[in-house]
């Protein structure tokens, strides 16, 4: 066996690494406010750490939550949603992509065994589109940051962009459309856990030693993941809200009508933010003059575009599908809009 050689390591890319890392925003932004702009310094700093304080609360929940859910196996229930008719299927795996605690390369592998062993691309979908959008940490960040009118609109959006997706997705196969949607599935390589068929939850997860360490393992992993998130989305909302005109903000996408909508929606698919670092820009945004249906759009948009989830699909299915569950994802962040101005 030869011995393993290390290549030392690149400057540049160290420094691709550093400038990457969330901290280095989260630090570098107030050193530069304050040697910029010194007198708007101590603002910046003081809206960042109050509307953290605030949030701290839903993030002690969402982290027990999501680890509670490893630990016990809840990955497990997910493989139910996949079984009987087919439009319950659809229903079902919608409602079931809003809570799988799986991480964005742990589903690739789930999925990947369900197109294997035949499960409709119908109900597939439906989950695909329904997953990025919401989970459980997601759903208490929004609520922190947006209101809980705001977070359960999310989750509504959530499922019924999954339902809309399923049946748009049936009716295209049922006109002769992807009759062979699937590419060949290699393994490859991912650091979470496979997500399993087989076996029932543990809910009760104290009283085994491995699940306890699950549980601590996921609680720390988690607290840094969101901590981190949320602190790099505070300090630019601080920064958005202290240094982008309002009259900027509201000129493109304020009010009430449609092409407010649209307009985010279509910024929002390329202009992708993780689900934890958007509600609180969002926040910011709404603050200067964004409508609640763009707000929305914009949120739902970016979420089904996230690298993540359009890596698992490109990953598994061929481009005709892809490009579908991309049309989709738009029209329905448009409708979602539409939807969510109506009702607010």
């Amino acid at each position: 066996m030869s011995d393993a050689v290390q290549t030392p390591a690149s400057p540049l890319r160290d420094w691709k690494t550093l400038l990457a890392t969330p901290w280095t925003v989260v630090v570098a932004a107030p050193l530069a406010v304050l040697l910029l702009d010194p007198a708007n310094a101590a603002n910046v700093v003081g809206f960042a750490l109050t509307a953290f304080a605030g949030t701290l609360p839903y993030i002690v929940f969402a982290v027990l939550l999501i680890a509670w859910l490893k630990a016990a196996g809840a990955e497990t229930v997910v493989g139910s949603a996949f079984k009987g008719r087919e439009t319950r299927m659809i229903f079902v795996a919608a409602a079931f992509g809003g809570l799988a605690p799986f991480c964005s390369c742990e589903v690739i592998p789930f999925i990947a065994g369900l197109l294997a062993v035949g499960a409709p691309l119908s109900a597939i979908m439906a989950f695909w589109l329904a997953s990025p959008l919401i989970d459980p940490p997601t759903l208490f960040i929004t609520a922190a940051a947006l209101g809980w009118p705001f977070a359960i609109g999310k989750a509504l959006a959530a499922v019924s962009l999954g339902v809309f997706g399923g049946f748009a997705v049936k009716a295209m196969i049922a006109n002769g459309l992807f009759a062979d949607p699937v590419r060949a599935i290699s393994s490859g390589g991912c650091g979470c856990r496979p997500s399993p068929f087989k076996g029932k939850p543990v809910w009760r997860f104290w009283s085994e030693e491995p699940r306890r360490a699950a549980f601590r393992s996921e609680l720390g992993i988690n607290a840094l993941f969101l901590v981190k998130w949320l602190a790099l989305a505070y300090v630019l909302e601080a920064l958005l809200v202290t240094y982008v005109p309002a009259t900027l903000i509201a000129g493109l996408v304020g009010g009430d009508g449609v092409m407010p909508i649209v307009t985010s929606a279509v910024i929002g698919m390329p202009a992708y933010l993780n689900s934890y670092v958007a509600p609180p820009l969002l926040a910011g945004l709404m603050d200067q003059g964004m409508g609640a249906g763009a707000a929305m759009a914009f949120m739902v948009a970016g979420a089904v575009s996230s690298i993540p989830a359009m890596a698992a699909v490109w990953s598994l299915v061929k481009p005709g599908v892809f490009a579908t569950y991309l049309a989709l994802g738009l029209s329905g962040a448009i409708l979602a809009g539409l939807a969510f101005q109506l009702a607010v």
